[in-house]
């Protein structure tokens, strides 16, 4: 490594860790919590306040076919999970940390290419070169379920961008709320606090079945 490179990776690196502590401020705000300074620590809202921020599933639908066609190929990804316990995780530092730097890694290891076939151009694949926002979406998640997250916690969803085209994004359901994890925005955000239409979800308990949304973001 020449001592460019070691300037630059030096710069990046604090560029990163400044990113890391802003968002973790911004999200405890947004959250209804605070961030404090001495310890260093995401502090929790109250159970009142998370409620607001997490989203409410209706009816049990049929998921995308797309979705089905995915679960043929990654069968390991789709796979019923015994035992299921639990709701939202307790979004701690380290998960924090998970979560952005999955978010920034997979964002920026995939170039963009939008599918322009419609149907006959959904290949939902994890980690390719190129790909659309559901290639983003499943390997955001599969980066994560590699690192020990519960399955019932990350749930592709689907939305409705401004333009009316739908859109696939990873929501991360905590006791500090629903984030999202989406390729159009290297933020992380409360589902509340993104400008879509919400379509449906993955059931928490289910990957056979996903769940109506009635909502909108921000």
């Amino acid at each position: 490594m020449t001592w460019l490179d070691w300037i630059r990776t030096s710069r990046d690196r604090r560029m990163y860790r400044l990113a890391r502590s802003t968002s973790i401020i911004a999200l405890a705000m947004m959250a209804g919590g605070t961030q404090s300074t001495g310890a260093g620590r995401l502090r929790t809202p109250t159970t009142s306040q998370a409620a607001l921020e997490r989203i409410e599933l209706g009816r049990p639908t049929l998921p995308p076919l797309t979705y089905t066609m995915f679960c043929l190929r990654y069968e390991a990804e789709c796979r019923s999970r015994r035992g299921f316990r639990g709701g939202p995780v307790r979004l701690n530092d380290d998960r924090w940390t998970d979560l952005l730097e999955v978010n920034r890694a997979v964002n920026l290891a995939i170039v963009p290419m939008p599918n322009d076939l419609g149907l006959a151009g959904e290949a939902w694949s994890i980690n390719p070169d190129r790909g659309d926002c559901n290639d983003y979406a499943v390997s955001k998640r599969h980066e994560l379920l590699r690192r020990g997250w519960p399955a019932r916690a990350l749930l592709l969803s689907e939305v409705i961008v401004s333009s009316g085209e739908h859109h696939l994004v990873l929501l991360v359901r905590t006791l500090s709320g629903d984030l999202v994890l989406d390729n159009l925005a290297p933020e992380i955000k409360l589902w509340s606090r993104v400008p879509y239409r919400w379509l449906r979800v993955q059931m928490p308990s289910s990957h056979q079945l996903w769940s109506t949304i009635d909502g909108k973001g921000a």
